[in-house]
């Protein structure tokens, strides 16, 4: 037709020699690639979780031992004990098996458990080592208020100090021998030192037993022995009585059982 001009309008075909795709072998060796990255990555994972695993048990063992220690050092210098009632302010040590640590304090309130007691700061301790369920010994603490009988509940369950304890042992400075001794005879005293020590055990986290630890103190107590005649100013010497200031004997009441 006259006036009319035809174009080609067909587009170019694409160069197939031109187009390529991966192939199996660059395929799998970017699979193994790949898993070795994962690889890397997950047992890199595995350090660092064991890592934590081990930091966290190391750091519960310092504070169990911390607390152990602090509690010891803590009712010892809060150590109470009246001549004239013997009978509840005895110091008692025993290193047998298994050991047994007792004496009377007046606690603070900041003690483990004493919102237990409420105000009845003044109270028995008594630290021993006994076997737990997993068939460890732990150092537990019991405590009762002076002048009545302990609660069954802290009988059940005291308070667990320190777990997986091997040896617990108290020695007390004898002035007349000017040496350490396990067995303090005079109970009616306090020592002017003592010595605490306990080895613990380590387990990691797998179960399997660690280095043991050992620990020792040597603890002043806060105070002596309280004689009776300060217990009761004006009495005269063996005799239960109180003086007037006139010179006439007032006979003492003695307290209720």
């Amino acid at each position: 037709m006259e006036g009319w001009e035809f174009t080609d309008m067909s587009f170019p075909l694409p160069d197939r020699r031109r187009t390529r795709a991966f192939t199996l072998l660059e395929i799998l060796v970017a699979i193994a690639i790949f898993a070795m990255v994962v690889g890397t990555i997950y047992s890199t994972w595995i350090l660092i979780a064991r890592s934590a695993v081990i930091a966290q048990t190391a750091a519960a063992q310092a504070q169990r031992e911390r607390i152990a220690i602090r509690t010891l050092e803590s009712s010892l210098m809060c150590v109470q004990s009246f001549q004239a009632s013997m009978k509840y302010y005895s110091f008692d040590v025993e290193n047998g098996s298994p050991p047994v640590f007792s004496f009377t304090a007046r606690l603070p309130e900041v003690f483990p458990r004493n919102g237990r007691f409420g105000d009845l700061n003044v109270r028995r301790l008594t630290y021993t080592l006994e076997p737990g369920p997993d068939q460890l010994n732990n150092l537990v603490l019991r405590q009762c208020p002076v002048l009545m009988d302990m609660d069954p509940d802290e009988v059940s369950t005291p308070l667990v100090l320190a777990r997986n304890v091997k040896e617990f042992s108290v020695e007390c400075w004898d002035t007349n021998q000017l040496a350490w001794v396990t067995e303090w005879d005079d109970t009616n005293s306090i020592p002017p030192l003592v010595r605490v020590s306990f080895t613990l055990g380590s387990r990691s986290a797998e179960g399997q037993a660690g280095p043991d630890v050992s620990l020792t103190r040597v603890i002043a107590p806060g105070s002596g022995t309280l004689p009776a005649t300060a217990q009761a100013p004006g009495a005269a010497p063996g005799r239960g009585s109180l003086v007037a200031p006139g010179g006439q004997q007032i006979p003492q009441v003695p307290p209720p059982q």
